[in-house]
This record gives structure tokens, C-alpha cells and sequence, in this order.
């Protein structure tokens, strides 16, 4: 028997992705199964001090699930309608660049204006998704695109989350800096890890098999030292929030945070300096009872973790995380976001938009810190150089 059968008995299901988006389908048995658009909830009241805006962009009636900035002008976001767009002017023109039917984007970044990756859900979890194609790559901005063949092992389902880690290093007495690039996925599992170390032209791929059922971000500090949000059962019912660590490069991995609770999940990773790092811990507990709401926060580079309450509201659930440093950050939720000025030990609402699944914080040249935050809609928050009034 499925784990949810009956629109009306699955309200933790309610924005785990955009299932209401272009796919207009009967529900599937899957951990997003009776999903509603993220729209039709209600906001919560902005607090006083948002300072987020609204981008004008495509409609889309669910969850929007990553977007990606170089710099405080030039950057691209993904949908599960298979589309990408791209901007020149910080958010506030986009041009559709790719339009693929049939291909839920879930994730995408770029080692440089002219390259870029964007990871794929694949087929099997959401209707209407048929494309196999795990990951495609870019070396014209974003102008075009094509599939990634070269991931060497078993083929891989679907992906959720990119990133670039860079690294300085001595390369013949100068110093340099080289580029590695990772992902992970996917949501339903199975849960992979796989990594580029010459920009994207070869893969391999690491089966987490052994440590998780389901991967959703992934995050290293340095060639070495990493962490992948997971989920330890596909039954989400059985499943535990999961932090799984590495510190040889993502060749071997080990538990460094388990939540007691079921129905759990982590879900996006922020880390504002080495040693500090937040994680969004979301529940899908159907009883109304078990509305208490998590991050799981380090302060020690990710060797041991503690839960800081975010809200006791079992309407909300968490997605998108992200810290300008150690003390202030947002958590992108259903149906509104959160925001911190002490490092977590309190919460405010506040209005960045619903569902937001991916914060982007961008430092400018001219000492600006910029925020780009992703759900059904594109927010923007621009902070003041440091020392400006």
C-alpha cells in the first residue's frame, strides 16, 4: 500500500515541489505525491526589517528550485518546467535561454561566465518527467546547452544540488587556485555523489548507498572537507534528517547529525565561514501534534551539531537556508520565510516569498552583499557596504 493515498490525508505533503507546476497529471505515489501549488498558502505578515524584493519574472505555479549568480549582475535559474533563464542587470530583466519539455531542472552552477552545469531530477518521481539525462553543461553562458556524457559507472537517476569548491594551491611557484565540481541526488533516492576535477569534462561517481537514502545539497569548505543533506529511508515515513560528513573528498562519508524524529529530512546547507554552518531540518509528520520546527546548527566546522527551534507551526515546513555570517541568515519556508540577527537563538517572519528552496549570497567588488532567494517567485535583498550609511 502506498505510503499516501488521498489528497485529504497528506497535508505534509503540501510543498515538497512544484508537482502543481507544468505537469498536469493525476498524483504518483512519491514522497510529493498531492502536492498543492505553493502560492495558494497564505503568507505570513513581512516583519519590519524585510528588505527583500520582488524580481519580475514568469509565472510558475510551484516551486521554483535553484538559482545561481557570478556576480551582483550576471546569473541563471531553473525550473521544473525545464527551463532556464538568464540575466545580465541582477534580476532585474531575464531572458529564457533553454525551454526542454519533459526535463525538470533541479539545480545549476557555473565555474565562470562561459561554463556552467545544470543537474536534472530524471524520470520516476515526478509525472511527467521523462528526460534521463542526469546533468548538462554549458560553455557559452548559458547560450546553449548539452548532455553530460561522460559520468563514468552506473547510470545516474536524477540530481539535486551543484556546486563549485575552489581551492588555492602552488602550482610551479605561483600560487593558483583550482576548481572541482560536485553534485549530489537525488530526492526518492537513490542517493549518489559525484565530482569533476577537470572542469566538467569527465565524472565519477560515488554510491551513498551505504550512508543515505535520499541527498539534497551538498557543501565542501575545501578539496577535503565536505557535508551532503540527507535523508536516511526513502519511505519518508521511516526516514531521519541526516548530515553525512567527509574529510577526504567525498571518497568515504559518515554521520555527523541524525534527527530522533520520523517524517525528517535535511534539505540546503549554509555556511557563512568555516566553522559555522546552519542546515534546515523539515518535517513531514502528518499528526498536528508534532509541529515543532528545527535548523541544526555547528559551530565547530561541522564536527557536532545541535537543534535550534525555528517555530512551533506544524503548517510550516523549511526548505532554502542562507547567512551573510555567523549571526545573520534566512530560512526559505512554507508559506513565508524566516529571519535571524543572533546567529539562530531567535526567529522572525519575515517576507522573502513562498517555498523559497535555494538563498544565494553574493559579495560585489564594491563590498555590497547581495541576497537572490528562489521559490514560486524571485526575491532580491541588497545590504550596504560595510562602513556606508
Amino acid at each position: 500500500m502506498p505510503l499516501f493515498h488521498s489528497w485529504s490525508s497528506i497535508p505534509l505533503i503540501a510543498a515538497l515541489s512544484a508537482l502543481a507546476i507544468v505537469q498536469q497529471s493525476s498524483p504518483s505515489n512519491t514522497l510529493a505525491q498531492g502536492e498543492q501549488p505553493a502560492e495558494s498558502r497564505a503568507a505570513p505578515q513581512p516583519a519590519a526589517s524585510s528588505a527583500w524584493r520582488k524580481l519580475a519574472t514568469e509565472r510558475y505555479p510551484g516551486k521554483q528550485d535553484d538559482i545561481f549568480f557570478l556576480d551582483g549582475a550576471t546569473g541563471w535559474y531553473v525550473n521544473g518546467a525545464g527551463k532556464i533563464f538568464k540575466t545580465t542587470d541582477g534580476g532585474e530583466r531575464w531572458v529564457e535561454k533553454l525551454h526542454k519539455p519533459g526535463t525538470y531542472f533541479r539545480c545549476i552552477t557555473f565555474l565562470d561566465a562561459q561554463n556552467g552545469f545544470a543537474g536534472n531530477i530524471g524520470p520516476g518521481y515526478f509525472p511527467n518527467v521523462s528526460d534521463a539525462t542526469p546533468l548538462y553543461r554549458t560553455a557559452d553562458g548559458g547560450e546553449s546547452w548539452s548532455a553530460v556524457e561522460s559520468i563514468e559507472g552506473a547510470p545516474v537517476v536524477g540530481l539535486c544540488a551543484l556546486e563549485v569548491v575552489r581551492e588555492p594551491f602552488i602550482n610551479a611557484g605561483v600560487l593558483d587556485s583550482r576548481a572541482r565540481v560536485v553534485a549530489v541526488g537525488r530526492v526518492g533516492g537513490p542517493a549518489v555523489f559525484l565530482w569533476s576535477d577537470d572542469l566538467g569534462a569527465t565524472w565519477k561517481q560515488r554510491s551513498l548507498s551505504d550512508s543515505a537514502a535520499m541527498a539534497f545539497d551538498v557543501h565542501f569548505l575545501d578539496w577535503k572537507r565536505g557535508f551532503i543533506a540527507a535523508g536516511t529511508d526513502a519511505n519518508v515515513a521511516l526516514s531521519n534528517a541526516l548530515i553525512l560528513a567527509t574529510e577526504d573528498g567525498g571518497e568515504t562519508w559518515k554521520p555527523m547529525y541524525r534527527s530522533t524524529r520520523p517524517f525528517e529530512l535535511t534539505w540546503k546547507i549554509s555556511f557563512p565561514t568555516r566553522e559555522t554552518g546552519y542546515v534546515t531540518v523539515q518535517s513531514y509528520d502528518p499528526d498536528p501534534s508534532a509541529s515543532k520546527r528545527f535548523v541544526a546548527k555547528t559551530t565547530d566546522g561541522g564536527k557536532s551539531w545541535s537543534e535550534l527551534p525555528l517555530v512551533d507551526d506544524a503548517k510550516v515546513r523549511a526548505f532554502g537556508v542562507g547567512f551573510v555570517d555567523e549571526r545573520r541568515g534566512w530560512v526559505g519556508a512554507m508559506p513565508g520565510g524566516f529571519e535571524t540577527d543572533d546567529g539562530g537563538a531567535s526567529w522572525k517572519r519575515v517576507e522573502m516569498g513562498a517555498a523559497v528552496n535555494k538563498v544565494r549570497i553574493v559579495r560585489t567588488p564594491d563590498g555590497r552583499t547581495l541576497g537572490f532567494a528562489i521559490g514560486v517567485e524571485v526575491h532580491r535583498l541588497e545590504l550596504p557596504a560595510a562602513g556606508s550609511k
